[in-house]
């Protein structure tokens, strides 16, 4: 079941501790909404429909619909402020995008074939070196995910940065600020087990 990634806010005038505390009684969350060159607009946000939002891992990788007032934006949540140790939002800011504009975004990594990888059949544990990939792309070509095939991987083995299929018009935001395009992604790593098969195999072939 495909959820529709629409946020209802209303437009808000009050600022200060005072206000936020009383739109968090009210079960609210603020947030604001700027970029593309218009002016920050502060909203409310009304907080089940957000919660439910959260729950689904492509919302920090989509572009979202947000219904302000009678006005429709497009937009990607850029921050997001929680409670130091309750399970509360206390404030989200969303950036406004133009379909002639690229963005940048962190989109989650979804590895397959790990059950089938000679290294971990071997024993080897497959150690996943980044969790997200921060992408830039126009906004119709952004992803939901990155998907990563592991299931080729031996041991001492692994997927880099260069390695990744992304789809047309997606690339890496690290290799455009000149990082390593030889960073792993995923790798297998040996564990006791494995090193002391190797030994074994090595020993035996003397």
């Amino acid at each position: 079941m495909t959820v529709e990634m629409t946020l209802d806010a209303q437009p808000r005038t009050e600022t200060g501790r005072g206000a936020m505390r009383r739109l968090r009684q009210q079960r609210r969350v603020p947030g604001v909404v700027y970029g593309a060159g218009k002016e920050s607009q502060p909203v409310a946000l009304e907080s089940d429909q957000l919660y439910r939002l959260l729950q689904e891992e492509s919302f920090f990788s989509t572009v979202l619909t947000v219904n302000v007032g009678s006005d429709q934006e497009q937009a990607i949540v850029k921050d997001l402020q929680r409670h130091p140790y309750k399970p509360l939002v206390q404030h989200i800011d969303l950036q406004r995008v133009r379909s002639d504009q690229p963005i940048a975004v962190h989109v989650p990594i979804h590895v397959e074939g790990e059950e089938v990888a000679p290294g971990v059949r071997r024993g080897g544990v497959l150690h996943h070196d980044m969790l997200d990939l921060e992408v830039v792309c126009l906004p119709k070509d952004l992803p939901p995910f990155i998907r990563v095939d592991a299931s080729r991987l031996n041991v001492g083995q692994a997927v880099h940065l260069s390695d990744l299929e992304l789809p047309e018009g997606v690339e890496p935001a690290m290799l455009q600020q000149g990082g390593d395009p030889n960073a792993p992604v995923v790798s297998i790593q040996a564990t006791r087990k494995t090193r002391g098969a190797s030994a074994e195999e090595s020993s035996g072939s003397e």
